[in-house]
């Protein structure tokens, strides 16, 4: 193991390695562009799965409705439909949205369009869902 470790840098050459010191690395403190969580700001993330089959019309028609109507709530920032990759986790969906602090949060989910939302298609058409909502510890 160690010899082709030794053959790998050896061929990689210390022109690659010194370009690749010149690449700046992430700032811990973040900014708008960063895509951390800044102190204050609550991530809420749902992950589910449909009682839709993936890529199927109807599940195509929850994800862009659930998108278009939760986008529109006052508050919701960075608003994400994303599909399930790891083989550690079975959900298929998720949707992921930052709020720049805990009053947004809390008012989003008293908001008339997002009870709204959960009530006529979020308790119809979601199998199962796990919710999670961080802060920067």
């Amino acid at each position: 193991m160690e010899i082709r470790r030794r053959n790998f840098l050896n061929r990689l050459g210390t022109g690659a390695l010194a370009a690749s010191a010149s690449i700046p690395l992430l700032s811990a403190k973040p900014d708008a562009s960063s895509g951390l969580i800044k102190t204050g700001e609550i991530r809420h993330m749902v992950i589910f799965d449909l009682i839709h089959e993936k890529g199927k019309a109807d599940a195509e028609k929850f994800l862009k409705d659930g998108q278009i109507i939760l986008t529109r709530i006052p508050g919701v920032q960075n608003f994400q439909v994303l599909d399930q990759v790891s083989l550690k986790n079975d959900y298929t969906y998720g949707f992921s949205m930052l709020f720049a602090n805990q009053a947004l949060f809390e008012a989003y989910t008293k908001h008339a369009d997002h009870i709204a939302f959960v009530e006529s298609r979020w308790k119809k058409e979601v199998k199962r869902f796990l919710e999670i909502d961080y802060k920067v510890h």
